[in-house]
């Protein structure tokens, strides 16, 4: 059965509480046997204590499968469900601890004492939820300069909380001012009428009287449409006669007069520019003509397009996966170490602190338990017991119950191992010898 790490911490950081010298915590396993052969509840309320090697620290597991969630995480709900379970749990363990602590015999009276105690846990942030059942770590124990509490339960009342969501509403926006618009007085108009052109003057004959002809009326000034441009033209042609039948009168009586004909032909040149203006264009100069290089001339050839090759995906080298464990996901969800069942060789990365070269381990696990054989030296062989255990952020942890024994009488240290899961699910392990000693390692593959 899989047991899950719920939770790990130093000894010095809680006060242990007990009767008659004797802690809780020392007597903690006997105390989960005694109540499971008296087929208490309580039993599968309480975590499983396991000490390290130095004694200073302590590992809680689970005595349950499934999913593990905090006290402070779960759902009103899913706390108000453990609460009830728990409340009936102590209920039957304070009785039995009242009918032992009033029994004559003294053993018994003392184990009574130490489940009176045991009851006690520091904090609500020590309870988990397994599976939907309430699972106390660091039971036996109170927060430092912290009494018995006569309420067990209390602590569990004082659970912060969600903090309300403060819902902004929305601030109504003063309505702009209409703004009335002011008419003011129009302006005067920009364009003034054009000015009517001056009459022409009538050239007056050199020497016999002409005939009096009277002078056309004077030509009103244009207008904009084209109606009143083709009515104007009758009147400049009249206009021009006015003007020529004196003329050519005064040249056939007197042709001395050679300069009035070429004036009167001004005059007429002017009234026809009047009638219709000539657009002037603006002069546009071409561009200079600027002669291209010649192109080397040469025999034209059709490339093929070279294929397109796509490089492969990344992926991890075979050679560094193959045999290596895989953390299945699916089992790692559940809590489950089923993954880890078979012998496996320890690849150190690095030679051992310790005696200098790199040590050969091989591990036998099943089901959280098994040995560990270590070659060493000039063929040492040293073997020791280890246990594992998944801890509720998914990490793999592989321990000893001490230094290993060797085949020439000594002691052999064995590491902390934790994995955790990496890229395509292969573990990435290290392995920690003390407070300053941590090595990468890899876990290889030898039987199932």
């Amino acid at each position: 059965m899989a047991k899950t790490l719920l939770r790990s911490g130093n000894l010095d950081d809680f006060q242990a509480v007990g009767d008659n010298g004797q802690s809780v915590f020392d007597s903690a396993l006997q105390i989960r046997e005694t109540l499971r052969l008296r087929k208490q509840p309580l039993v599968d309320y309480l975590a499983i204590p396991q000490r390290n090697d130095d004694g200073d620290r302590v590992d809680w597991y689970a005595p349950l499968e499934g999913k593990a969630t905090s006290w402070l995480a779960a759902s009103d709900a899913q706390r108000k469900q453990a609460r009830r379970l728990l409340e009936s749990a102590l209920a039957s363990a304070s009785a039995l601890s009242q009918r032992c602590r009033q029994s004559d015999k003294t053993a018994l009276a003392h184990f009574g004492a130490l489940l009176e105690k045991a009851l006690q846990f520091p904090a609500a942030n020590h309870v988990w939820l397994v599976d939907g059942k309430p699972v106390i770590t660091f039971w036996g124990f109170v927060s430092i300069n912290e009494g018995l509490r006569d309420d067990i339960l209390a602590c569990l009342n004082d659970v912060e909380p969600a903090p309300p969501v403060i819902e902004t509403l929305p601030v109504d926006e003063p309505e702009a001012p209409v703004i009335k618009p002011q008419l003011s007085e129009p302006d005067a108009p920009l364009l003034m009428p054009a000015p009517e052109p001056a009459a022409m003057p009538i050239i007056a004959p050199v020497s016999e009287p002409a005939p009096q002809i009277q002078p056309a009326p004077a030509a009103p000034a244009p207008a904009p449409t084209r109606r009143k441009s083709v009515w104007l033209l009758p009147v400049a042609a009249a206009v021009i006669a006015a003007i020529a039948g004196p003329v050519l009168w005064t040249h056939l009586q007197n042709p001395t007069v050679a300069a009035a004909p070429q004036a009167a032909a001004d005059k007429i040149a002017a009234v026809r520019a009047l009638e219709n203006p000539t657009p002037v264009a603006a002069e546009v100069k071409p561009a200079p003509m600027v002669e291209a290089p010649p192109l080397p001339l040469a025999q034209a050839s059709i490339a093929q397009p070279e294929p397109v090759v796509t490089p492969p995906p990344a992926s991890v080298p075979p050679e560094e996966t193959r045999n290596a464990m895989i953390m299945d996901a699916d089992q790692v969800k559940i809590g489950s170490t089923r993954f880890l069942n078979g012998s496996w060789r320890i690849q150190v990365e690095s030679r051992d602190p310790i005696t200098g070269k790199p040590p050969s381990l091989r591990y036998d696990i099943k089901n959280n338990k098994g040995s560990v054989r270590v070659t060493h030296g000039d063929n040492i062989v040293c073997r020791g017991e280890v246990f594992s255990g998944l801890h509720s952020s998914g990490e793999l942890m592989i321990k000893t119950r001490g230094s290993a024994r060797c085949t020439d009488g000594s002691r052999f240290p064995l590491p902390e191992i934790t994995c955790k899961s990496g890229e395509g699910s292969v573990a990435q392990c290290t392995a920690r010898y003390d407070a300053n000693t941590l090595l990468p390692l890899t876990f290889k593959k030898a039987s199932a």
